[in-house]
């Protein structure tokens, strides 16, 4: 028989201890043993999100809870904090019928939280608050509690949704109680609470008898099992060996197939099941073309399920083959027909990235929510053996019915250190944003709100880091599209570009260190067209990276200086696609990241900027 069931996404802004909390769950709820191994933020499986410490996949998992009249199983959905991983929490949140909403205690509510928050209460889900890291020294549960209800009736909460039930908690400590004082201990205040305020699923009374159909909202590929299709079971019963269909959101037949596996969460891992039954979220192999948002259904079924719209992207980059003189060398796959592939593949399982071709069909044009998402996307590609080319990032802009043209706008929360707020906002304003809030943070820091043009945020984080000493924090979020806000400056320094082949030398990176900052050591492959450096000055220069030093038959004392350079600057993925101007791109190998002028030739490079003047 189908056990009672409960499901809940947890919810909050990047960081705010979502994955950690999620650990404890599983532990306390005894789906993974006291004395087994068990990896720190289990939910975070892949290596990008191990090493950044972020969640970018939104992930299902299921616990039991024993401890009441009966027991009840609890599927959780870990989903993304980060906003330009959004897309992952529009789509999931359709699944299930409550959420836990995190908060840290200290920070309070933060754009993210805002954002998916806004999303939960269109969806008319009843959010649990949960007051997280309550325990840190600079906590003010009751700001961030005043804070959250202004939040929810800024957005336009129904009083059901104002009433909401509200727990202290330490996620890491695994402990959560209904009040400051309490005896934290565990988790059982948190499972209680999920079980009394959110509700079973709601199943018509012939849900089981029906025919099947499930909304798909995740896709992913297994090596064995082919396409996994992941969404919550609607009516009718899933079996293995059935022969369904899947429909588009239009009620078109996209394929008939045999159900090869029915899979369902348990504890960390999936297992075969005979029956899924209405409610329960599950997943289906077997289809080789059904995508996110189809209706996996009965061949009796004949209506879509409705999916949720999702916001559109914001920002863009050019992806082509790689074609400098070092192309090749380190990937495997580098040609344009396996890159067209392999982005096509990634645009089916995630609904926040479009892919469309160039004219010339020798590119592809990238749309995503923002630069770390789209950073993931070709640090992934990279690790798989592709070579790319990848130009500056540009912003997706719409014309009105007026014919006016809008341009994305974010909200930029910024703590900041009182000292520094004067810069920030200087720098800022210099970029077209507008100060919305200026207020005392607590502890010597202010936190300003600011609307500012996404496309004057790109690359700037660098910047704001180097202003602020590595002590401020900023988180955006795409607030809307508006007219466009004119032209702002771009980067003020040019660059040094290498004028010849081969590898480069010391003696030549140390007489070219007073020229500005370098991005190359002595030993590393160089061509003409590469950029070497960053200039003092705001104009770009060709220099020679490979000039050896003239040996002479005079050997003195002191005659010969030891030649001593400074570590080069290294930039990272992020930093390099938002580094390079409108005439440059940015190599990426499995091994390297270079940057590189587009026209490699300096006659070509003089001739494109006369046609562009």
């Amino acid at each position: 028989m189908n056990p009672a069931l409960r499901n809940i996404a947890i919810i909050a802004h990047v960081d705010h201890g979502k994955t950690t909390l999620v650990d404890e769950m599983l532990r306390q709820s005894g789906a993974v043993r006291d004395n087994a191994e068990m990896a720190e933020r289990a939910m975070d499986s892949n290596d990008i999100e191990r090493e950044r410490g972020i969640t970018i996949l939104a992930k299902c998992t299921s616990v039991v809870w024993e401890q009441g009249d009966s027991p009840v199983r609890i599927n959780i959905v870990d989903t993304p904090g980060h906003a330009d991983f959004g897309g992952e929490v529009e789509r999931i949140l359709s699944m299930v019928d409550g959420c836990l909403l995190l908060i840290d205690a200290a920070e309070g509510p933060m754009p993210q939280t805002k954002f998916v928050l806004s999303k939960a209460l269109a969806l008319g889900l009843k959010p649990i608050v949960v007051l997280n890291k309550v325990d840190r020294p600079s906590a003010d549960p009751d700001k961030a509690l005043n804070e959250a209800f202004d939040l929810f009736a800024a957005l336009g909460a129904s009083d059901e949704q104002l009433d909401f039930p509200v727990l202290y908690a330490a996620g890491r400590d695994g402990w959560a109680d209904h009040t400051l004082e309490g005896a934290r201990k565990n988790l059982d205040a948190l499972f209680e609470t999920v079980v009394a305020h959110v509700p079973a699923p709601d199943i018509a009374e012939d849900g089981a008898s029906a025919p099947f159909r499930m909304l798909a909202t995740t896709l992913e590929a297994d090596p064995y099992l082919g396409r996994i299709l992941t969404g919550r079971v609607v009516s009718g019963v899933a079996k293995p060996g059935a022969t369904m269909k899947a429909l588009s959101r239009n009620g078109e037949i996209v394929e008939q197939a045999r159900v090869s596996k029915v899979l369902a969460f348990r504890g960390l891992k999936r297992q075969p099941v005979e029956e899924a039954y209405p409610g329960d979220i599950v997943a289906i192999a077997g289809f080789s073309k059904a995508s996110v948002s189809d209706t996996i259904c009965d061949l009796g079924a004949d209506q879509p399920i409705p999916s949720q719209p999702i916001d559109p992207p914001t920002l863009s980059v050019t992806l082509s083959a790689n074609d400098s003189p070092l192309a090749g060398r380190e990937g495997d796959k580098v040609q344009s027909r396996v890159i067209r592939e392999r982005l096509l593949r990634q645009a089916e399982g995630d609904v926040a990235i479009s892919v469309t071709e160039t004219v010339n069909k020798d590119a592809f044009e990238v749309a995503g929510r923002g630069e770390l998402q789209l950073g993931v996307l070709i640090e992934n590609m990279r690790r798989e053996g592709f070579e790319l080319a990848v130009s500056r990032p540009r912003v997706v802009t719409r014309t009105d019915d007026a014919g006016q043209t809008l341009e994305p706008v974010e909200e930029v929360v910024i703590d900041v250190d009182d000292d520094y707020s004067g810069v920030v906002i200087e720098k800022l304003s210099q970029k077209k944003a507008e100060l919305v809030e200026m207020k005392p943070a607590g502890a010597g820091k202010t936190r300003l709100v600011m609307h500012a043009p996404s496309r004057a945020l790109i690359g700037y984080h660098g910047e704001f880091l180097t202003d602020t000493r590595g002590t401020g924090v900023m988180n955006r979020s795409y607030l809307e599209h508006a007219p466009h806000k004119g032209a702002i400056e771009g980067r003020r320094n040019g660059v040094l570009i290498s004028n010849g082949d081969g590898s480069a030398v010391p003696y030549a990176i140390w007489n070219l260190e007073e020229r500005g900052v370098m991005f190359i050591s002595p030993g590393d492959a160089v061509y003409e067209g590469m950029i070497v450096g960053e200039n003092a000055k705001p104009d770009d220069l060709d220099v020679n990276p490979l000039k050896a030093k003239q040996l002479t038959n005079i050997r003195a004392a002191g005659k010969d200086e030891a030649v001593k350079l400074t570590p080069p600057k290294r930039l990272t993925l992020e930093q390099a696609i938002s580094y390079i101007d409108d005439d440059e791109l940015v190599e990426v190998t499995p091994k390297s990241i270079r940057l590189r002028k587009i026209a490699l030739k300096p006659h070509l490079r003089k001739k494109r900027a006369k046609e562009n003047a």
